[in-house]
């Protein structure tokens, strides 16, 4: 498998139901276009903790979204930037509400 893990926060007037819901649409898009596998329920982060010792940054939310493989990541990389409705609005929907994401891809070592 192959995975994108993203961290961010949230936009100003944003709420995290409403990013939640946006997630939820694009992942079920994305899936029904066979363009990715799943997507984790989001998370917020506890930094008060000492297994969290990430000092960079300091973003409050994090999703994963997990793909077949590196191919099918790719594909829906592409797909997205072509954007053309219904895409890009169901993107939108998600991107537009999350401020200073960063994105770490990673696959899984068999």
């Amino acid at each position: 498998m192959f995975h994108m893990l993203v961290c961010f926060n949230l936009k100003p007037g944003n709420t995290i139901d409403q990013f939640r819901t946006a997630v939820v649409g694009l992942a079920d898009h994305l899936r029904a276009q066979g363009l990715a596998e799943a997507v984790s329920r989001v998370g917020r982060r506890e930094s008060n903790t000492p297994l969290d010792t990430d000092r960079e940054r300091a973003h409050q939310y994090f999703v994963t979204m997990s793909f077949r493989d590196r191919a099918q990541s790719d594909a829906a990389y592409s797909y997205l930037k072509q954007h053309v409705d219904p895409s890009e609005s169901i993107h939108h929907a998600v991107y537009s509400r999350a401020a200073d994401p960063i994105f770490i891809c990673w696959r899984d070592i068999d």
